[in-house]
């Protein structure tokens, strides 16, 4: 741990791994400190930069209620990761992983907007539709084409090679559509019935449910729902990533698996008491507990072991972090970039899709410079996780 700052007697410490928290991040935690709801402190991941209601890289331990904003609306957003017996120079052939690369294209759907054209079988749907009904609409013709889709943003499906020369696979995505609509539609009534019981609150978008009222039931149901579609999807796209190495490279063999979320809530024990843990842009880290902690496009991933730390709430960073946001990276130069790229395959650098100051350029929102250089983040929190295997990318497709 890097410090603690404690703002006044009335409220919670705040607990960073990052030596410099940007202040629009730490006026978050600030009001995190003071959330009525929550106990025993604020811990700051190393990868901690500002987010919607709650920073990213942030953990808090709620009593009996649940925060829609502090798991976000990227529920179940995580990682897989899988090993090879592969030997790496197998892959040394830039041509090879194009050609790998494009198959992926052609088999998962990639990019905001895109999904299957039919309706993907999954017994998922049919087991909540049978508990629940058509509840919220948590289940449409969207979410049964979405599922084993990529997205957009940082998500991303990488070929990567380990520092002891072997292949690796690597997704990161989430639950897509599903989640966004299961947080904005608990968010809304979290924000009502905050203000029917006149409760204070440090900032409006920290609205929160209490596990006990009705609410906070259906969120916390629906909310393991995404989870679970979001652990599919990546499964599937994986499945399918498996597949496409095989044809390229037969003899290929696949030695573990690892399936992980950071954005979520869990009823764990802490400090002697039942907790609902809220981990945004974190990771799990409890004791030999293996994780994933992926750089940016053009550096090093990380698969880790959890050393149980209680001060985090066994938890660690869920990457490098943005340390520019998505607008900020137009003064980035497109050389600089594909410098940065050497050596990986990767799609060129698109036109901006959004507006204001970034209309009119190439995106670089997702270039190695707009994160934060991961070993730093991955020695800020030597107590909290032992890294296995440094893995660096050779082929990278972005969402």
């Amino acid at each position: 741990m890097k410090w603690t700052k404690t703002i006044d007697a009335s409220c919670l410490p705040i607990k960073s791994w990052c030596e410099v928290v940007e202040a629009g991040a730490m006026k978050q935690a600030e009001n995190l400190a003071r959330h009525p709801a929550l106990r025993h402190h604020v811990a700051l991941m190393p990868d901690c930069h500002v987010g919607y209601g709650m920073p990213i890289g942030g953990v808090i331990a709620a009593k009996d209620a649940l925060l829609p904003s502090a798991v976000g609306v990227d529920i179940g957003g995580g990682m897989v990761a899988v090993q090879t017996d592969l030997p790496a120079e197998r892959l040394a052939d830039m041509r090879l992983r194009r050609r790998i690369q494009d198959k992926l294209k052609e088999r998962i759907p990639v990019g905001e907007g895109r999904s299957h054209k039919q309706p993907q079988q999954w017994e998922g749907f049919e087991e909540y539709l049978d508990r629940n009904g058509q509840v919220a609409d948590f289940v449409n013709a969207l979410d049964r084409k979405n599922l084993g889709t990529l997205g957009g943003g940082n998500h991303f499906i990488e070929l990567q090679q380990s520092d002891r020369g072997f292949i690796w696979l690597m997704i990161h995505s989430g639950s897509r559509n599903l989640g966004k609509r299961v947080e904005e539609y608990y968010q809304h009534k979290a924000k009502k019935l905050n203000a029917r019981y006149h409760v204070q609150l440090p900032d409006p978008e920290l609205a929160f449910l209490p596990i006990t009222e009705q609410a906070g039931h259906e969120y916390y149901r629906d909310m393991l729902f995404a989870l679970r579609y979001a652990l599919e999807n990546r499964r599937r796209m994986m499945a399918l990533a498996k597949e496409t190495l095989c044809e390229f490279v037969p003899e290929t063999s696949f030695v573990q698996e690892i399936n992980i979320h950071h954005n979520y809530a869990a009823c764990e024990e802490h400090f002697g008491e039942k907790l609902f843990i809220h981990r945004k842009g974190a990771t799990s880290a409890k004791l030999d507990e293996l994780g994933i902690i992926p750089g940016s496009m053009g550096t090093a991933s990380y698969i880790v072991r959890g050393l149980g730390n209680p001060e985090s709430f066994m938890s660690c960073s869920h990457g490098a972090g943005r340390q520019m946001s998505r607008n900020a990276c137009v003064q980035l130069s497109v050389e600089e970039c594909d410098a940065a790229m050497a050596g990986i395959v990767y799609e060129r650098w698109r036109p901006y899709r959004r507006y204001g100051k970034a209309k009119g350029h190439l995106d670089l929102s997702e270039a190695p410079q707009a994160y934060k250089p991961i070993d730093e983040v991955i020695e800020a929190e030597l107590d909290l996780i032992e890294p296995l295997h440094r893995l660096t990318p050779l082929a990278v497709l972005k969402g």
